[in-house]
């Protein structure tokens, strides 16, 4: 096991927007072609980020799909593109900090994953993105019916793999979702990019600084 001198023998990732580059613009742009506010008006006020975080929290889509078609019909098929052409959301892996996680791992520290992601289309990014393989363990929040920044589900992480939290390093790209895991006694940085990342585990001495 990598000790270093803060103690950190543990470093957990969120996947989207630190890992992962997804957006849902990425396929909405196509759709929408030239038109970005009626792109913008629809992400807003039909497939917002709440209704998209009850998927993330265990909501099956066909609910949401056939729920939101009533509640907007002549957007039925923007709707349903949202589901059936979803993985165009997904730009691919971020290389940058998928080499920070490969140093790490070759490193022999130990890697976990807390993601807030659906369920159902979470099986599209493991059959994607084989860095997925460097984990021990990635806890999704549609697979627990939990989320962060929820203090459950970082609850939940710390029981399941029994980490020590004051030996556990947090790496997300949402300042709440930061917070939330200092609340149960982690260590926690927010993701900007690459360098900054490095340089924060330069830090905790478990890279090298560049």
């Amino acid at each position: 096991m990598h000790e270093t001198v803060n103690g950190i023998d543990t470093v957990v990732f969120d996947l989207g927007g630190v890992l992962v580059d997804w957006n849902p613009r990425y396929l909405f742009r196509k759709i929408f072609v030239d038109d970005e506010a009626a792109m913008e008006a629809f992400l807003a006020n039909v497939c917002n980020t709440a209704w998209n975080e009850r998927q993330d929290r265990g909501r099956s889509w066909a609910a949401a799909i056939e729920e939101t078609i009533a509640e907007h019909p002549a957007h039925e098929a923007h709707i349903r593109a949202y589901r059936e052409r979803w993985e165009e959301m997904l730009a691919g892996a971020m290389d940058g900090t998928v080499q920070v996680l490969e140093e790490l791992h070759a490193a022999g520290v130990r890697l976990l994953a807390l993601t807030n992601w659906s369920a159902e289309t979470f099986a599209h990014a493991e059959q994607r993105f084989a860095f997925l393989e460097k984990f021990e363990g990635v806890l999704v929040s549609g697979r627990e019916n939990l989320m962060k920044p929820e203090p459950e589900i970082f609850q939940l992480l710390l029981r399941r793999y029994e980490l020590d939290p004051s030996r556990t390093l947090f790496v997300d790209d949402v300042q709440k979702n930061v917070d939330a895991a200092k609340a149960q006694g982690m260590q926690a940085v927010r993701f900007v990019d690459e360098q900054q990342l490095r340089q924060a585990l330069a830090g905790f001495e478990l890279l090298s600084a560049m």
